[in-house]
This record gives structure tokens, C-alpha cells and sequence, in this order.
């Protein structure tokens, strides 16, 4: 029973630590997309619209996680391969949307993101982030 308690402590980790990983490529995904150091856009100049897209994005990213690990295969290498696997293809999938979204409106996303009021197209791009990990959701159940 304890080695069976420890077992599914480790394997707790190494899942939290991938999860961890897949929302720091997430962040790294909405800096890249968005004019301007996030952390700035977001720590020190506290701007709305960046905050509210990077919490979709980091949302979605943890959605996408968790359904995969709960739908995870009864092998932990191969649960753990999945859970990278469709993490990576949800922070894709979200990137794309991203870009899709910014071709057909006007202007340039990443711009509206980092303007310092609030605009209501942060909150159509952070639905669209959101929305496309739960494709990826859909897809892993």
C-alpha cells in the first residue's frame, strides 16, 4: 500500500512538472505573439488585455493536461508521451487560432493586445485560445 501511495506521488510530479512546462511554452507562445516582453505587459504596466489572453491560454493549456491524464493509458510512459504529445499540439492548435483570428480582423492582434485599455477584441482572442484547447480536449476523451 505505501509503495503504491509513493508510486502515485512520482508519478504526480513528473505529470505536475510536464504540466508545468507545457504552460511555460504556453507563455512563450503569447510573448511571441504579442509585441513587447509579457511579463512587462502583465507585472509592470498591468495591462488587462494580456493578462486576460495569457490567463485563457494558461487555462486551456491545463484543460488539454488534465483530460489527458485522466483519460491517460494504464502504461505511465505512454500516458505521460500523450500528455506531452497533445499539450504541444493544444499550444499549436492555440498559436493558430491566434493567427487566424488576426487575419481576419482588422488591425494586428498582437497590437490590441498590448494597447493599455481594455479592448473587446483581448476577450474574442482569449475565448478563441480557450475554445481551440477544448477542440483539443474533445479530441484526447
Amino acid at each position: 500500500m505505501l509503495q503504491d501511495l509513493l508510486e502515485g506521488a512520482g508519478r504526480s510530479i513528473v505529470f505536475g512538472l510536464v504540466g508545468i512546462g507545457l504552460m511555460a511554452v504556453g507563455f512563450v507562445l503569447i510573448d511571441l505573439l504579442t509585441p513587447g516582453k509579457l511579463r512587462d505587459l502583465i507585472w509592470v504596466d498591468r495591462n488587462p488585455n494580456a493578462a486576460l489572453l495569457l490567463a485563457a491560454n494558461q487555462l486551456g493549456i491545463a484543460a488539454i493536461v488534465f483530460t489527458a491524464i485522466f483519460t491517460s493509458y494504464d502504461s505511465f510512459g505512454q500516458g505521460l508521451a500523450s500528455t506531452a504529445l497533445f499539450g504541444l499540439v493544444g499550444i499549436v492548435i492555440m498559436g493558430l487560432a491566434f493567427l487566424v483570428l488576426d487575419w481576419m480582423t482588422p488591425g494586428k492582434l498582437g497590437e490590441v493586445i498590448c494597447t493599455d485599455d481594455y479592448h473587446g477584441g483581448a476577450l474574442v482572442s482569449a475565448a478563441s485560445h480557450f475554445g481551440a484547447a477544448l477542440i483539443v480536449c474533445a479530441c484526447i476523451a
